[in-house]
């Protein structure tokens, strides 16, 4: 089983409009509402994939309901800690003239020491079950950049493996606790490391000194220009097909989902890597954020260049 951690859940609303005009009203063409949050993303694309997930986080008030509500209607298994405030909304806006995207984030709740607890507590034994523990995203205001780190430590000691997928503060003391995987962009290696990451042997030096603090696999972020993992294995750069993409918002969340399966999995590092390049591109060509459709992540599939690239 795969456990998402979304300890900033949030309904997701995708506006579609003509062309956004600020300061002006503007009426949209369609609106979209999904329970949101990066590893609620996860859990939606592990389903798809014919995966065994539960999704785990704090979500509050009538918006809360609806994203219990959501994730079960969509077969994943709910395990939330319920706190009074109502959980946020977050906003996509789709400018078609423009091919712009602007997004708007609420805050979210305010959790206190005590409901952190509450909830390590019930994480604790969720985690007893997992196979893998993929903790996404930000965290709620009340709590400091080792929250990661102590959840990490959490599922480790109970035998999970741990993706962290993360940023900032949060990132950097995460990685304390040693997670299995993180999947940091060029701009987080630079954070983690100092390096300037300029050329693609900078970027292969900064993620191994990363794996040397017990990282076991560091995958980067390429951006259009693909990825790439340092692993036990060696270094393996991954590139996708160019396609004419819809929605680039949570693909980097069905790439988790990918990682997730094939860690659970036991596959090699080639394969895993291959699919969830290819689950992550296929993500791309749907409107809505945190799907797929199976039949284009095969073809896709196919396409998807596995180099390895140093031993």
């Amino acid at each position: 089983m795969i456990l998402t951690v979304t300890l900033n859940a949030s309904i997701d609303k995708r506006y579609v409009l003509e062309e956004f005009k600020v300061g002006e009203v503007n009426r949209l063409k369609e609106c979209q509402y999904t329970p949101g949050g990066k590893g609620l993303n996860v859990s939606r694309v592990v389903r798809i994939a014919g995966g065994e997930t539960t999704a785990t986080g704090f979500v509050g008030g009538h918006a809360g309901r609806y994203i219990e509500e959501a994730l079960e209607n969509f077969g994943v298994s709910c395990a939330f800690c319920r706190v009074s405030e109502e959980s946020r909304s977050c906003v996509n806006i789709w400018d078609e003239k423009n091919g712009i995207q602007t997004e708007l984030l609420e805050p979210g709740v305010t959790v206190t020491a005590e409901e952190f607890d509450r909830f390590t507590e019930q994480y604790r034994h969720l985690a007893e079950r997992a196979d893998v523990v993929a903790v996404s995203g930000s965290v709620p205001r009340g709590l400091d950049g080792t929250a990661y780190q102590r959840l990490t430590a959490i599922a480790k000691e109970a035998g999970s493996k741990v993706i962290l997928d993360t940023s900032g503060a949060l990132l950097e003391l995460g990685i304390e606790a040693k997670p299995s995987l993180i999947k940091p962009n060029i701009d987080e290696i630079r954070m983690l490391t100092g390096k300037d990451c300029g050329k693609m042997d900078d970027i292969i030096e900064a993620a191994l000194k990363i794996r040397e603090r017990g990282v076991e696999n560091v995958a980067v972020s390429l951006g259009a220009d693909g990825s790439l993992v340092v692993c036990g294995s060696g270094v393996y750069r991954a590139t996708v097909p160019r396609l004419d993409t819809v929605n680039s918002v949570g693909c980097g969340d069905s790439m988790i989902a990918g990682f997730a399966m094939g860690l659970e999995r036991g596959d090699s590092m080639e394969e895993t890597l291959r699919r969830a390049s290819a689950v992550s591109a296929a993500a791309a060509l749907q409107e809505e954020t945190g799907i797929f459709d199976p039949d284009d992540m095969e073809k896709i599939y196919g396409k998807v260049k596995i180099e390895k690239i140093r031993m």
